[in-house]
């Protein structure tokens, strides 16, 4: 238990404060995975999706809430932290390097393209630093993680109209928001054997299923221990999360769901795992009876091998992403700045992808970056003292590891609903090491951050927004 010890804990009253956060972070976490992540403000550009402008408000925020002194950058300490900090500083070096010159001769539009990139990560960062700070409690977990499942669901609800009318109602959804326009980098709908898979909100259908199965577990805890919905409504999340994963009729999706599965299983409650080993049988004869055909396709495409011509396009990276590895080894070529002619040429492998733009620098923050908070979790879901923390524990690591394993099968940090819902895990995996080291330190209350006795003394645990 020693081991989650890494500052002492305090109890913080504050009065006034909003649960779940304040709302303009529930309305980015929901935003994040319920609005078309291709669909920008146009005075924006690319980097005009609406999460991603309140998220970098957000950091924004977080930011003058420091200078004027609402709280001290000290508190909150987290493993997550140390991990999100690695990656921030690598991808500072190499952007750095880009812009001096060190990464050889760059263009336009390879410079904006790492600007994008930047942005991206910067609005990351802020709704990581948030969500740790300002989700204190259980209760405030149950209502914002409540939000970003509410727009999984209407992701799952476009999925399921995409995938049986073979229309996109993200279309009809664009005419009737002035300002926005497609920016052209979705991918709604693409051929997998008979069927064509969709992609709901997200930019691509493999997103989807990666998206899909990262939230999954964290639907299931959510079904299990919400107390502000009824019954039935509580499982609808985790209904939808399920079609959307077939729905994209993909093996990353198949391979996210093995993970979870993996990691989440062993922390559910004794009566919900009997449940799940039921669950999963079930699920699947229903879907061979009300899909025909489905069953087998994803099966077929699980077992295709070197016979699939989108499995060897990613081992054909290899050789190519090695020859340009060797040119620059330490900081890459620049953060998202590959950007090739030929198709065949995309890197579809996060870490082929880092190693490239990044170099082995940045590749090893990616790592750390990915790894840390699935760890972290993991030891705070041992360490829990009760089913509900203990789970909530065990959904985010599970959702981290689904994330270090699909990183390998697309360049998963370019598209936007995963680039900012790892960011969100990375804040909740603050959290719940902060919620289970209260209790372990069996301290009255449970509204409490960390901090010395000068911080406590200088600071009193004033919340950085209300």
């Amino acid at each position: 238990m020693t081991a989650l010890s890494t500052a002492p804990a305090k109890t913080v009253q504050r009065p006034g404060r909003p649960v779940g956060g304040p709302l303009v972070l529930r309305w980015t976490m929901f935003l994040a995975v319920g609005f078309p992540a291709y669909l920008v403000w146009e005075p924006a550009g690319a980097s005009g999706g609406v999460a991603q402008l309140l998220a970098l408000a957000l950091l924004g925020l977080w930011l003058a809430s420091a200078v004027f002194g609402r709280f001290s950058v000290w508190e909150f300490r987290h493993p997550a932290r140390v991990g999100m900090m690695v990656w921030l500083l690598v991808s500072l070096l190499s952007y750095a390097a880009l812009m001096a010159g060190m990464s050889g001769t760059s263009t336009v539009a390879e410079r904006a393209a790492a600007d994008r990139w930047l942005l991206l990560l910067m609005a990351g960062i802020g709704l990581t630093l948030s969500i740790t700070q300002c989700l204190l409690t259980r209760e405030d977990v149950r209502r914002a993680v409540g939000w970003m499942l509410a727009g999984a669901s209407v992701s799952g609800l476009v999925a399921a109209l995409q995938f049986t009318t073979l229309t996109n109602p993200v279309d009809w959804l664009a005419t009737l928001l002035p300002g926005f326009q497609d920016n052209g980098s979705g991918t709604p709908f693409q051929p997998r054997g008979s069927f064509t898979r969709v992609a709901g909100m997200t930019m691509h259908p493999i997103e989807l299923g990666v998206v899909s199965s990262m939230l999954l577990p964290l639907s299931i805890w959510w079904g299990l221990f919400s107390t502000w919905s009824k019954a039935w409504r509580r499982w609808v999340p985790a209904v939808m999360l399920a079609i959307c994963c077939v729905a994209t009729v993909s093996r990353s999706a198949m391979l996210g769901l093995f993970v979870s599965a993996a990691v989440m299983i062993p922390y559910l409650p004794r009566t919900a795992r009997r449940w799940a080993l039921v669950a999963g049988p079930a699920f699947l004869i229903v879907l061979f009876v009300a899909i025909p055909g489905m069953v087998s396709t994803l099966f077929g495409t699980a077992t295709a091998g070197s016979s699939d011509p989108s499995i060897t396009a990613r081992t054909d990276d290899y050789p190519l992403a090695w020859t340009l590895l060797v040119q620059l080894p330490v900081f890459g070529h620049g953060p998202g700045t590959w950007m090739p002619v030929n198709a065949m040429d995309i890197f579809d492998n996060e870490y082929l992808f880092t190693a490239v733009t990044m170099g082995v620098v940045g590749l090893a923050g990616l790592v750390i970056y990915l790894l840390v908070p699935a760890l972290s979790s993991m030891l705070a879901a041992r360490h829990a003292p009760d089913p509900e923390l203990r789970l909530l524990a065990g959904s985010v690591a599970a959702a981290m590891f689904v994330a270090l394993a699909s990183s390998a099968a697309f360049d998963s940090m370019s598209f936007k609903s995963f680039a900012l819902l790892v960011p969100i895990f990375v804040g909740l995996a603050g959290t719940v090491w902060l919620l289970v080291l209260q209790q372990l330190n069996q301290t009255p209350g449970i509204e409490r951050s960390t901090g010395n006795h000068a911080t406590r003394k200088k600071y009193g645990g004033r919340p950085w927004i209300r």
